[in-house]
This record gives C-alpha cells, sequence and structure tokens, in this order.
C-alpha cells in the first residue's frame, strides 16, 4: 500500500498521463502513424501500448489499471479516452470502455448516473 505522500504523487502523475491521452483524442484527425506514436509513448507510461490494450481481454485490463494504483475517477477517465480514441481510430474499445464503467459503478459502491448515462450511449454506439 502507497503512504498517503506516494499515494499523492501517483496520483498527479496518472492525471497528467490521462490528460495527455484526453488531449490526443480531442481533436478530431485521421489516425497517422505519428499520431499512434504519441499515443504509444503516453500508454507506455502507463504499462502498455496499443497492441496490449487491444490484447488485454476487459478482466485484464480492470485488473492492469488496478495494478497502477488507479482511483475510481481515473477508471472513469481511462474508459472516456477508450470511448473517444475508439471514434477517431480503426480501433474499437468500446467493449472495454463499458467494463470499466460498469466496474466502477459496481466496485465504488456510488450510483452515478453519468457513468450510467455513459454506458448507455457507448452501448448505443456498438
Amino acid at each position: 500500500m502507497l503512504n498517503k505522500g506516494l499515494r499523492n504523487q501517483e496520483s498527479i502523475r496518472i492525471d497528467n498521463i490521462l490528460k495527455v491521452l484526453h488531449s490526443l483524442t480531442f481533436v478530431p484527425k485521421f489516425w497517422n502513424l505519428e499520431d499512434l506514436l504519441l499515443l504509444e509513448n503516453e500508454l507506455k507510461d502507463l504499462g502498455m501500448n496499443v497492441e496490449s490494450l487491444q490484447n488485454f481481454n476487459e478482466e485484464q485490463l480492470i485488473f492492469h489499471l488496478q495494478r497502477l494504483h488507479f482511483d475510481w475517477n481515473h477508471f472513469e477517465i481511462f474508459a472516456d479516452f477508450l470511448i473517444a480514441f475508439s471514434k477517431e481510430s480503426q480501433f474499437d474499445f468500446s467493449g472495454k470502455a463499458i467494463a470499466v464503467y460498469d466496474y466502477v459503478q459496481k466496485e465504488s459502491k456510488v450510483f452515478s448516473f453519468g457513468i450510467l448515462n455513459k454506458i448507455a450511449a457507448a452501448k448505443a454506439n456498438l
């Protein structure tokens, strides 16, 4: 278990990585090699790349994110990234995003209409 100071530093590090990942999907574009390399570089900080992300099943992805000490907010932001990335690229991570949203909804023991709406929207786009 991380102590409070290390947990805060780790949380800030994860927040920064997720912000960059989200910013890469914010502007609609055609994903070329340069864009994928930027994405790969950020995913590397989370111990994965696009290929491993594609190869993870839902349970493996959630377990991997747990090992990185993601909190509930980090899980949700990462799922948001997966949805945004799926819209703008040749990859479809919607199913994995739905699994992450479901995990947060069930395990956090806090019901969120926001997450419920995100699940419904993601399922509608499948």
